[in-house]
């Protein structure tokens, strides 16, 4: 009587689906998301001169400046990123992408604007 349920229970463990493992999200990843959601006003050059730049009052930051990009911490990068500009006291024309990137994707945003800064850990 045991011996059915046993198996029973092994074949169900064997078949019951693992969770998959997430691995990292690639820079080349990264790249592809700046330029879906942040190349229009940060720039394709990623110097803060995209194409929705024109006429607004505070032009969006320039994530080629190795000096400037040193001073924020990845937290700040990684908040404004994910709330937006409003998040960090800075334009509220910033968007929050926390809903369109998972946790992983902005993770690799923070690195990958580390490489682009030439300011990375």
């Amino acid at each position: 009587m045991m011996r059915p349920v046993l198996t029973a229970l092994t074949l169900a463990v064997l078949f019951i689906p693992r969770a998959a493992v997430a691995e990292p999200v690639s820079m080349e990843r990264a790249a592809e998301l700046y330029d879906t959601y942040c190349a229009q006003c940060h720039g394709m050059s990623r110097n803060g001169k995209g194409v929705n730049t024109t006429g607004l009052s505070v032009q969006p930051r320039d994530h080629t400046d190795t000096k400037a990009m040193a001073d924020l911490p990845d937290d700040q990068i990684r908040l404004v990123i994910e709330e937006g500009g409003l998040a960090v006291n800075k334009s509220i024309l910033m968007p929050a992408w926390g809903e369109a990137m998972n946790p992983d994707e902005i993770a690799a945003m923070v690195r990958y604007l580390r490489q682009v800064c030439k300011c990375g850990n």
